[in-house]
């Protein structure tokens, strides 16, 4: 029997369709069908017979993703699979529990949801043939363990105006592989959008307490004081999170911890710099100009992110920014759909708090 057993650890795995790598291979003792989609992985059982496993992996969402398994020493993914392409992943797993994850964006796929885990078992004991499996996820754990992050604005304050995106070279590429749908919003970010040189220093601070408790239970609570380049005074309130999609890019929606996304990430939007994210939140909020409210339902965006600008005078520095200190915090808030822009240049408002920080506690 021990022989047995050795033999069967050292077999070869197998990565796609009919290769074999010169070692004999039986056939597998079961087929999981997995699909992956923005943001969830979906394996067809959650439990299987150990021995010689084929993963059978479907994209079937709107960006590309992979497929990743690891656990008791073994640790294999697939190639990257563009939207409706598949591949297949056999190896000869052995009795326990391994991660099934989507490794893409620096694991930030992972965070936002596509991940479960996948039992194995000896004695044939599985779950029913076709049995959908709820993916265990990042928000999933969240929600035993919930995170609040408080978070406080420091350093420069800076707003950033409508202009020019610094790296045309790089915006040209992005758009050009982008759908012919989206080309003119791109084509107008490119020329007069909130990631510019065109900036100005002002005066403000920021204090938000977000809880990260789940895909359905986060929840935020802050306010936001500015002075913006005309004079006007600013205040925002944020009370409650917003999930809903936005055109175009997938908006992952409520507080999420440890993203590396934008830019050359392939997540997220593309004319961006390349960042790591502490904290990043989406939400809804009371906007006040002058001390007279503007709206109920202001779009925020709140991140926590790598520095993205330049000390001397507040310039983009770097089209890949996910090496920089994660210090800078990014206030963005725009009109919601449909509604008349703000009164400010560009009709949005784009605001960064320079040296920031955040403290962290699980309960």
């Amino acid at each position: 029997m021990r022989t047995t057993h050795l033999a069967l650890a050292a077999c070869s795995f197998l990565v796609g369709a009919g290769q074999r790598n010169g070692h004999a291979q039986s056939s597998p003792r079961s087929t999981i069908a997995v699909t992956l989609s923005e943001w969830s992985l979906t394996p067809s059982a959650s439990r299987t017979p150990l021995g010689p496993t084929s993963f059978v992996i479907r994209n079937a969402g709107k960006i590309p993703h992979a497929f990743e398994i690891e656990g008791h020493g073994i640790e294999k993914r697939t190639r990257l699979l563009q939207p409706g392409e598949a591949d297949s992943l056999t190896i000869v797993l052995r009795a326990g529990r391994y991660e099934l994850y989507c490794p893409v964006g620096g694991d930030s796929h992972r965070h936002l949801g596509m991940s479960a885990t996948l039992a194995v078992v000896s004695g044939g004991s599985t779950s029913p043939e076709g049995a959908p499996h709820t993916p265990v996820s990042a928000a999933t754990h969240s929600e035993s363990r919930p995170t609040r992050a408080l978070l406080t604005g420091g350093g420069t304050t800076v707003q950033i105006l409508p202009g020019p995106f610094p790296f045309a070279d790089s915006a040209a590429k992005v758009i050009s592989a982008r759908p012919a749908d989206q080309m003119a919003d791109l084509h107008h970010k490119a020329e007069q959008g909130p990631y510019s040189n065109n900036v100005a220093t002002i005066a403000g601070s920021v204090h938000i307490e977000a809880w990260d408790r789940g895909a359905v239970s986060d929840s935020v609570n802050g306010v936001a004081d500015f002075t913006t380049q005309d004079g006007a005074r600013w205040r925002l309130l944020l009370d409650r999170v917003q999930t809903a999609d936005i055109p175009f890019n997938p908006r992952f929606g409520g507080v999420i911890f440890g993203l590396y996304y934008h830019g050359s990430s392939g997540v997220h939007t593309p004319l961006v710099p390349t960042i790591k994210s502490a904290v990043a939140l989406w939400s809804v909020g009371h906007l006040y100009r002058n001390d007279v409210l503007v709206t109920d339902s202001a779009m925020v965006h709140v991140m926590l992110l790598s520095r993205t600008r330049r000390a001397s005078d507040w310039s983009l520095q770097c089209w890949d920014c996910s090496r920089q200190p994660v210090e800078e915090l990014q206030l963005q808030i725009t009109a919601a759909p449909g509604s008349k822009p703000f009164e400010a240049p560009g009709g949005f408002l784009f605001v960064n708090w320079e040296r920031s920080t955040v403290k962290l506690s699980v309960h």
